[in-house]
């Protein structure tokens, strides 16, 4: 007998990209989707597509997921962030595995999952995005959130096993869009390393994000996705830098960030 698995998305802001998020994991019995005080509409269109909605305030994404996968009724857990979704060959994957996992004991605890994301009109297959892969599908009793905020993955005390199909992630609606990210993703990158000791170098603002550039449009062949490729590794590099000026900027005793949108 198949398992049952629940749904647990973490949201804000959400509204164009929640319904079809749940309606490719349209397989689960449970969606649980945790708000973060959206201006949108996001929480009445995931309650209409069936989800049990929860608002709270954001605490940042590894706490806010690990809450989000303590309120399933079930014990297989499938993590989506709103702008993913489960393509027909991973949806055949998952059923298979769970299938097989409610066959016998002693299979994996995990599985993790290739992520393809699209980007300036195109899927974007290298310059270090592709095959971006994640555990996504595990056992909440085997597994946990972890990692440095905002760059969570999820920690598995058992096997994991790979699936095949790609999680389809449509991250950024635009330039301005991936920039808004990057300034709010650096921002919470750089008071974690703050609040660990960090500091930032003089060749962590000139060397790192050169190196970045170089690992992703060259080594990782970045320049084969054209003009998006070279975009990609540009952003990429200025990611880097971003959160090390921000470092100096918080070491010199300043605090001046704009917050921004921290849940996506």
């Amino acid at each position: 007998m198949r398992p049952p698995v629940s749904v647990c998305v973490i949201a804000m802001d959400e509204a164009d990209n929640i319904a079809a998020c749940l309606a490719s994991a349209d397989f689960a019995e449970e969606w649980i989707v945790v708000d973060s005080h959206s201006r949108d509409a996001t929480r009445e269109i995931a309650a209409k597509a069936g989800a049990r909605v929860i608002e709270r305030d954001w605490p940042g994404h590894v706490e806010q997921k690990n809450f989000a996968i303590g309120q399933a009724a079930n014990d297989w857990v499938l993590c989506l962030d709103a702008d993913e979704r489960v393509s027909p060959e991973l949806r055949a994957s998952i059923l298979a595995a769970l299938d097989r996992a409610g066959g016998f004991d002693g299979g994996p605890d995990g599985y993790e999952m290739a992520r393809r994301t699209w980007y300036l009109g195109r899927w974007i297959r290298r310059g270090g995005w592709y095959p971006d892969r994640k555990v996504r599908l595990y056992r909440r009793s085997k597994g946990r959130w972890g990692g440095v905020n905002p760059h969570d993955h999820v920690r598995v005390d058992g096997r994991v096993e790979r699936l095949a199909g790609d999680l389809l992630h449509y991250s950024y609606r635009s330039i301005s869009d991936h920039l808004r990210t990057i300034d709010s993703f650096t921002t919470i990158a750089a008071r974690e390393k703050h609040a660990a000791g960090r500091r930032a170098g003089v060749l962590d603002l000139t060397l790192r994000p050169f190196g970045k550039f170089l690992r992703m449009y060259v080594a990782k062949l970045g320049f084969l996705e054209g003009r998006a490729g070279f975009v990609v590794a540009v952003t990429g590099a200025f990611y880097v830098f971003l959160k090390y000026a921000k470092l100096w900027d918080l070491e010199r005793g300043r605090d001046g960030f704009d917050h921004g949108r921290d849940a996506r």
